[in-house]
C-alpha cells in the first residue's frame, strides 16, 4: 500500500531532499512551505499553521502515514521560535488524529546540533508551556542585542523542539496510538540557508562545531535518516534525537551524557536521601 507523507519546509534544503527521496521510493508526498511547494503556508503564525494543516489534510483526503517537520529558519530574530517550535508542534498536533488512523504512523522533526549549545532557559520554558506571546517577547529582547545575542532564539528553539519530542513521544496520544516521534540533530549541512554563512564564517564555524567524520553533510544525507524514521521499518524507536554531525556531539560532549546516572552503589536517579 502506498504511504502518504506530508513534509514541511519542502521547498528547499533538507525538506526538499526528503520530499524527493520519499517520492522516489513510491510515497505519495505533499510538500508545505512558505513558497515553492504543493501547499503554501506561513508556519510562523497561528492562523498560517492551522490553514496549512487543513490544506495538507484536504490534499491527502485525510489519510496521513508520515510527517516530516523540516521547516525552519536560523535568523537571530524572535520569529525563529514561532517557526521552529510553534510551527512544528502546532502543525503536528493538528495532524495527530489523522496520523492515529494509519497502520504505521511516523513523525520525524528536524532539530539541530545547536540544541546542545547555550540557550535561554526562560525562552525554552515559554515555548514548552505553549506561551507564544511570552516566547516572542523574550526573543525580541534577545533580538535587540544584535546578531550575537539574537542567535539564542535559534538554539533555544531547537532545544525546545528536541525536548518536546522526548516529552510527548511516550505519551498515550502518541505512542499509545502507535505514532513514533523522533528528531534528527544535524551538524553543518550545505543548504541554501547555510551557503552564505559558510562562505563568510566557515572557518569559525568549523572550530565551534568540528565534524571529524567526512566534514559538512549534504541535505541528502539527512534525508536518508529521516526516511528511515518515518518508514514502517522503524517499529520501536521513539523520543530520540539522532545527531548526524560527523561526530561533533561525541567529540564535544564526551561522556557527559552518562552524568545523570550515579555509579553502582550510589543513589539511583530520583531516590530521596536518607
Amino acid at each position: 500500500m502506498t504511504r502518504t507523507a506530508i513534509i514541511t519546509g519542502a521547498g528547499s534544503g533538507i525538506g526538499k531532499a526528503t520530499y524527493e527521496l520519499l517520492k522516489s521510493r513510491g510515497y505519495r508526498v505533499i510538500g508545505v512551505d512558505l513558497r515553492g511547494s504543493d501547499i503554501e503556508g506561513d508556519l510562523g503564525t497561528a492562523d498560517g499553521r492551522r490553514q496549512a494543516a487543513a490544506d495538507a489534510l484536504a490534499a491527502t483526503g485525510g489519510s496521513v502515514d508520515a510527517v516530516v517537520a523540516a521547516a525552519g529558519i536560523s535568523a537571530p530574530i524572535a520569529k525563529t521560535s514561532a517557526v521552529n517550535y510553534f510551527g512544528v508542534v502546532e502543525f503536528l498536533d493538528a495532524l495527530r488524529e489523522a496520523l492515529a488512523k494509519s497502520e504505521n504512523p511516523r513523525v520525524a522533526v528536524v532539530s539541530s546540533f545547536s540544541s546542545l549549545q547555550p540557550n535561554d532557559p526562560a525562552l525554552v520554558d515559554a515555548m514548552l508551556a505553549g506561551d507564544e506571546e511570552t516566547a516572542l517577547r523574550i526573543g525580541g529582547e534577545a533580538e535587540a542585542q544584535g546578531e550575537t545575542g539574537g542567535f539564542v532564539n535559534y538554539t533555544s528553539s531547537k532545544r525546545a523542539v528536541a525536548r518536546w519530542v522526548r516529552r510527548v513521544a511516550p505519551m498515550p496520544e502518541w505512542a499509545g496510538e502507535g505514532i513514533a516521534v523522533n528528531a534528527v540533530g544535524p551538524g553543518v549541512v550545505v543548504t541554501p540557508m547555510t551557503e552564505e554563512l559558510l562562505k563568510t564564517a566557515g572557518d569559525a564555524l568549523d572550530k565551534q562545531l568540528p565534524m571529524p567524520l567526512n566534514g559538512h553533510a549534504k541535505a541528502e544525507t539527512i534525508a536518508e535518516v529521516l526516511a528511515f524514521l518515518v518508514s514502517e521499518a522503524n517499529t520501536h524507536m521513539t523520543g530520540q534525537t539522532l545527531y548526524i554531525d560527523g561526530g561533533a556531539e561525541a567529540l564535544l560532549r564526551g561522556d557527559d551524557i552518562w552524568s545523570a546516572y550515579p555509579p553502582v552503589g550510589g543513589d539511583a536517579p530520583g531516590d530521596a536521601p536518607e
